[in-house]
């Protein structure tokens, strides 16, 4: 199963954790927190992976 909206996820290179926000075709808008600032971006699912509890 794929990375859906609500997915706590991580690049592959390694990150921060971050939320996604929402799911379309190939790509994910993913929010995190730095220093108490929201920051979001598009990534390629093929950049993301899920992370595990």
């Amino acid at each position: 199963m794929g990375i859906k909206a609500g997915d706590v996820v991580q690049l592959k290179s390694g990150s921060e954790f971050m939320t996604a926000k929402w799911v379309e075709g190939i790509e994910a808008y993913c929010e995190w927190m730095v220093k108490g600032e929201m920051k979001g971006h598009a990534f390629a699912l093929a950049q993301l992976e899920l992370v595990k509890d």
